[in-house]
């Protein structure tokens, strides 16, 4: 999933809408799937491999933003007779509908994410598997990996089981539709519970040190072929539901560990640089950070509906990189083995729609319950998943920092020449008249060059806009 949502409306001829076709071309992004693998996916769409166990009584909902199809989770949530709450989640069982090593099982490891462009998206998986007879809509039965985990009345994990099922969610429900019954007092038991449980584990990730960014969307607005921005702060709704799935992945990370064999997902702790560079943009952006102050601890008092603090959020994901996955088979697990900013083991097994992964990770979580070896075609497709991953996430990278550099060129192509306020949060050591500032309004982060004189590092500058270009994807500003 990206780091950085953007959202572009506007025609599709637009220059805009243009650009990131263009784009696409130039990456060659595989849009249409392959002949064989249509076929593939149309039969499988009309043959899943369905399980025997039955729990469509369970009345589960999805949470999604409106338009979503493609609906990997649905949830049923319920008190328990000890004061403490019982999680159904349902994740969509791709794996009844792929066979290993057939058309469709190749190009996913071939496309190996969903890719996420402003205008639209790219998917791992053919719209009639991804979007139809593979995605939890609701009134339609479908197979599924059910888990149930058990929390005390702190929200803290006590038991948990995965196994294949046959689930039947009953509402697609949307964020804003969520965040109104739960603040208005209308929502059913087991959707008012999201709230209860998604504080509780709120506050443990806070006692263990973990942070969640809440990013904000950005959304790029055309209007009389010239361009506006405006970020969509995320309600309290979508952090209780990503809790879920992050309480998830950390429940398969550790029945993985028990069992010896498994995939994490991992995060090293941020180098100081990293933070400086940081703690710089929240300066630029007047984000109050004391030296005293953790990055957590700052994170979580930014107010996403403030665009400062919104901007502030989007830099925050840099410190995201250098993530990845260990792979471990023979019960060693290696160290470090935490992800930094869940602070805890953890793993992606909630997505297998969009993410090649968690097909595996699902899969080796119900052989880990049932006491049984993982598949072999699990197996054998272990040792390669972290490099099959960082792959496809530097495709997704690339995609996302060309897509920022497009919308943001776009947004700014009628002013070349303007002068700005910006800030200097990054210099060359070795050319320190190139660096990179983060404007005031809007809130850009570009390139600068120009001009004789050293960058002045952490301090204003007023710069001239020289290029942007949005068939070019460059944004240039010089000292003005």
């Amino acid at each position: 999933m990206p780091r950085r949502h953007i959202h572009v409306t506007g025609a599709a001829e637009a220059p805009l809408r243009a650009a990131l076709r263009a784009l696409r071309t130039e990456l060659a992004i595989p849009e249409d799937f392959p002949p064989a693998v249509l076929a593939e996916a149309e039969a499988a769409a009309k043959a899943p491999r369905l399980p025997s166990y039955d729990a469509t009584d369970l009345p589960f909902f999805t949470i999604d933003p409106p338009a979503s199809t493609d609906l990997d989770q649905a949830m049923h949530l319920a008190r328990r007779a000890d004061g403490g709450y019982r999680v159904h989640y349902a994740i969509a069982d791709v794996a009844a509908f792929v066979t290993p090593g057939g058309a469709l099982d190749a190009e996913a490891h071939r496309r190996v994410l969903t890719l996420y462009f402003p205008d639209g998206r790219v998917p791992l998986h053919p719209a009639v598997l991804s979007e139809g007879a593979a995605s939890l809509l609701p009134g339609e039965p479908r197979p599924a990996l059910l888990w149930r985990i058990d929390l005390d009345a702190e929200g803290r994990r006590v038991a948990t089981d995965v196994r294949r099922a046959l689930v039947r969610s009953r509402a697609r429900l949307d964020y804003a539709g969520v965040q109104r019954e739960i603040d208005d007092g209308t929502a059913e038991e087991p959707l008012a519970l999201l709230r209860d449980i998604g504080r509780l584990r709120e506050a443990l990730e806070t006692e263990r040190g973990g942070i969640s960014l809440n990013v904000p969307e950005q959304e790029i607005v055309e209007t009389d072929h010239t361009y506006s921005l405006a970020y969509r702060a995320p309600l309290p709704a979508d952090a209780w539901n990503a809790q879920i799935s992050l309480l998830t992945g950390m429940a398969a990370a550790d029945l993985m560990t028990a069992a010896g064999t498994g995939i994490l997902r991992t995060l090293p702790t941020a180098p100081d640089g990293a933070v400086a560079r940081l703690r710089r943009s929240a300066h630029a952006l007047g984000v109050d950070w004391p030296h005293h102050v953790s990055y957590a601890d700052v994170v979580r008092s930014a107010d996403p509906t403030n665009p400062r603090h919104a901007a502030f959020l989007q830099e925050c994901t840099t410190l995201l990189r250098g993530a990845g996955y260990t792979v471990f088979t023979d019960g060693h697990v290696p160290t470090p083995a935490v992800h930094a900013a869940v602070a805890d083991e953890y793993t992606h097994c909630t997505a297998p729609l969009r993410r090649l992964v968690d097909r595996y990770a699902g899969e080796l979580c119900v052989a880990a319950v049932a006491g049984d070896e993982p598949p072999e075609w699990v197996r054998a497709a272990l040792p390669a998943l972290p490099d099959e991953m960082a792959t496809g996430a530097r495709r997704a990278n690339t995609v996302e920092r060309e897509s920022v550099d497009i919308v943001e060129a776009a947004l700014l192509r009628e002013r070349v020449g303007e002068i700005f306020d910006a800030y200097v949060i990054d210099v060359k050591d070795h050319e320190p008249s190139v660096g990179t500032v983060h404007l005031e309004d809007p809130a850009v982060v570009a390139r600068i060059e120009g001009g004789a004189a050293k960058l002045p590092l952490g301090e204003w500058l007023r710069v001239r806009l020289s290029e942007a270009d949005p068939g070019s994807a460059k944004v240039l500003f010089a000292p003005a």
